[in-house]
């Protein structure tokens, strides 16, 4: 016999097939939502039940209806998605979860639809459309790149820039790139890669591919901006916690008039030499409070990889706080 302290709600569904996406592969979705909010959730056709104390199935309802809401607008839901739906739920924001994933940013070359997964990466997205420059520094996973790309593939199919100039340090640029086969552009090409896979989903190798034999989208290692002025350009700066102050300086002084510029970059990931200071960690600490310049900083909430690049980067936070880096 149940307890009189527990409850139990019902909710209708437009369809099974909607119920088993809500459900997911094995039930590893309502698995995941059970776990979360301490409720037993079951289906009875297209009607799910939710049983369990007052309290948590309250939680457990509110996070199943922005689910819902999500299938009825054709987005996927996976473990990362219901975890931070539950988490913002509980802290009183559920109406956030609709706010955060309704905007589309930008469509892929094969039509899927690019949107903000949390709110972090909502911010960060607002100060780049509010601010000339914005830094974006957190952990692998956070699409710190993706995003950046995504707004300005936007911006120049918007004819509000002319061109797109991505650029990486090649942390090894010296005597190791030597030993490569090639001319420069092949042996900084390693560098690039994630940048192009990131534009060939954006935009299709094709269309890419004549772009940037007319000049209108440059990829280059950092090196190449030395002694330029970029106008009407939408310019990102990747990779740049491995950036020197030298670098960092340099590159920040290279776009004029009618430009937009982001740099990401991820502080635990240092590869300099020893002795040599970040120029990202400098230009944050430099730049913030400065008018038109935006700085976010993403946490392993943002993560939207597997959940377990989440715990990862979690664990590793941990670590270094506990060694005092």
């Amino acid at each position: 016999m149940e307890s009189e302290s527990l409850v139990r709600r019902a909710l209708d569904l437009d369809s099974m097939e909607q119920v088993l996406a809500l459900f997911g592969n094995l039930d590893e979705n309502a698995e995941t939502i059970m776990s979360r909010t301490g409720t037993r959730i079951s289906a009875e056709g297209p009607q799910i039940l939710v049983s369990g104390e007052e309290e948590n199935v309250e939680l457990a309802v509110t996070v199943l209806n922005k689910l819902v809401a999500m299938l009825r607008r054709k987005e996927r839901i996976d473990k990362s998605r219901i975890n931070y739906a539950v988490e913002l739920a509980r802290e009183g924001q559920a109406d956030m979860i609709d706010a955060i994933m309704q905007d589309v940013i930008a469509i892929t070359a094969r039509g899927r639809q690019v949107r903000c997964k949390t709110l972090g990466q909502r911010q960060y997205v607002e100060a780049i459309k509010k601010n000339i420059v914005t830094f974006a520094t957190g952990p692998a996973g956070t699409g710190k790149t993706y995003l950046a790309m995504a707004m300005a593939v936007v911006a120049f199919k918007n004819k509000e820039v002319e061109r797109i100039v991505l650029t990486r340090p090649a942390v090894e640029a010296g005597e190791k790139l030597g030993f490569l086969p090639g001319d420069l552009q092949n042996k900084v090409d390693p560098y690039l890669r994630p940048l192009y896979d990131a534009l060939y989903e954006l935009m299709g190798l094709e269309n890419f591919q004549k772009l940037q034999e007319r000049g209108a989208i440059e990829v280059a290692p950092l090196a190449y901006m030395r002694g330029r002025t970029l106008n009407d350009s939408f310019i990102i700066l990747d990779e740049a916690q491995n950036t020197t102050c030298e670098q960092m300086k340099m590159f920040l002084t290279r776009f004029g008039m009618g430009s937009k510029v982001v740099v990401t970059g991820d502080m635990t990931q240092i590869d300099l030499p020893l002795g040599k200071r970040s120029g990202l960690k400098e230009a944050v600490e430099v730049l913030k409070g400065v008018d038109d310049i935006a700085v976010v900083e993403l946490t392993h909430r943002d993560v939207v990889r597997h959940e377990l690049v989440q715990a990862i980067v979690r664990a590793y936070e941990k670590y270094e706080k506990r060694a005092g880096r």
